[in-house]
């Protein structure tokens, strides 16, 4: 009875060190795991790719063939807000319901491209033919296809001050060097500026990571205050919502934007003064405006 009380002892000792084994283990892989998070994935190796919107609903299946839409074009005459607030095209992907229809109603697309308002002096094509298929199709129908598209990115931003991805739009809009319209007749509504915050800072939850510096000023020339408020960033007591960098890489809050049309969150310093200049898990790039 000694011998097998002993046996039964030992059998729950082997079972407990190695359940203890198990759990140390999830506990290193988890680690390992989150740090993998924690650093951004790198952006396209192209610039020209980043924002980059592939629009095939309804589209690519017996018809003229995909859209690629540029967010750099875009954004270079018009400001974030007056696209998804005032016209209403959705941020996240396939939620917005383009059709063909709908752009020659007016709506989506068709809210510029009508063939009767004008940017720079320059009438805006219209989208969407009745017509059936000629070459403006071809224009937003671009995908798999070359020589079709108006504009190039390298020569169309060759006179844009650069940052270390790309075009830094940010200097561009306080240049002068982009003047991003904000105002839509017969779709926005005349109001008076709001009045902007004043910038703050944002402790870091971890002493090796530097404090991040905010300023709604620069927000608010491109986003008003309706696209970051309150759907992305709630209007609550400060403290009550607590921030990470693995909800932005998740895509939430400063991630809605930042790692997707805005500048990568593998640009540290812009957020971090005296953190290193760029993070990736993916690849050691220093990388290089195009």
């Amino acid at each position: 009875m000694l011998m097998c009380s002993i046996r039964k002892g030992m059998r729950r000792n082997e079972r407990g060190l190695l359940l203890l084994v198990l759990a140390c283990e999830v506990l290193l892989l988890g680690n390992v795991a989150s740090a993998q998070i924690y650093l951004p994935a790198a952006p396209p190796e192209q610039p020209s790719d980043y924002g980059k919107v592939i629009l095939d609903n309804s589209s690519a299946a017996g018809g003229p063939g995909a859209v690629v839409f540029d967010h750099w074009l875009h954004r270079s005459k018009f400001t974030c807000r007056l696209c998804h607030v005032d016209i209403g095209f959705a941020m996240q992907a396939k939620a917005t319901g383009i059709t063909a229809d709908t752009n020659r109603r007016g709506f989506h697309c068709g809210a510029c491209h009508d063939g009767r308002k004008s940017h720079d002096g320059k009438i805006i094509f219209a989208s969407c033919s009745d017509a059936g298929k000629d070459e403006r199709c071809a224009r937003c129908h671009s995908l798999g296809k070359t020589g079709v598209r108006k504009y190039a990115y390298r020569s169309y931003t060759a006179k844009f001050p650069k940052g270390v991805y790309g075009v830094d739009w940010e200097a561009a809009e306080e240049s002068g060097a982009i003047r991003p319209v904000d105002f839509l007749e017969g779709v926005s509504v005349k109001r008076t500026p709001l009045q902007s915050r004043e910038d703050f800072s944002v402790t870091a939850h971890y002493s090796w990571v530097p404090d991040i510096g905010f300023s709604h000023k620069k927000h608010s020339v491109w986003n008003g205050c309706e696209v970051c408020h309150p759907d992305i960033f709630p209007t609550t007591k400060k403290g009550t919502i607590h921030y990470s960098m693995f909800l932005n890489i998740a895509g939430r809050y400063c991630g809605a934007c930042h790692g997707k049309v805005a500048f990568p969150l593998n640009n540290c310093q812009r957020c971090h003064p005296s953190a290193p200049i760029w993070a990736t898990r993916d690849r050691p790039t220093s990388a290089r405006p195009e």
